[in-house]
């Protein structure tokens, strides 16, 4: 039994599920939404969120461990930069998580994982 364990495995071992979390989240924070399975979305939403609260403190300790679990300088430039500004005065609650049905091969549900104030027709425009 489960009892008292938190998190999804994910049918990977800790490494791989750590690099999958990051990169999720660093796409996140680069498109602003990802299209990806409801039990991935809903396994790192809240490590997404995360990294937006470390943003918003915006000190140099903060930035490192962002690093430390993003992996990537670029992305967390634009988390610091972009992201985090935009979510200010927002006390949780970054992203949410949209429902589009299953997938056609193999019938995973699949979700938008996106930004609350993610805009298409904006992003459309800026293209």
């Amino acid at each position: 039994m489960r009892h008292h364990r938190a998190g999804k495995k994910l049918g990977r071992d800790s490494a791989h599920r750590k690099a999958l979390y990051a990169n999720l989240a660093g796409s996140l924070i680069e498109h602003g939404r990802i299209r990806t399975t409801e039990a991935k979305a809903k396994a790192v939403k809240p490590f997404a969120e995360q990294m937006i609260t470390l943003g918003k403190r915006g000190d140099l300790a903060a930035r490192r461990q962002a690093i430390a679990e993003l992996r990537s300088q670029d992305v967390v430039h634009q988390l610091f930069a972009d992201v985090a500004p935009r979510f200010a005065e927002r006390p949780g609650g970054y992203t949410r998580i949209v429902k589009l049905g299953p997938r056609q091969g193999d019938a995973a549900e699949m979700v938008y994982l996106e930004l609350v104030d993610f805009d298409p027709a904006a992003r459309a425009a800026r293209a």
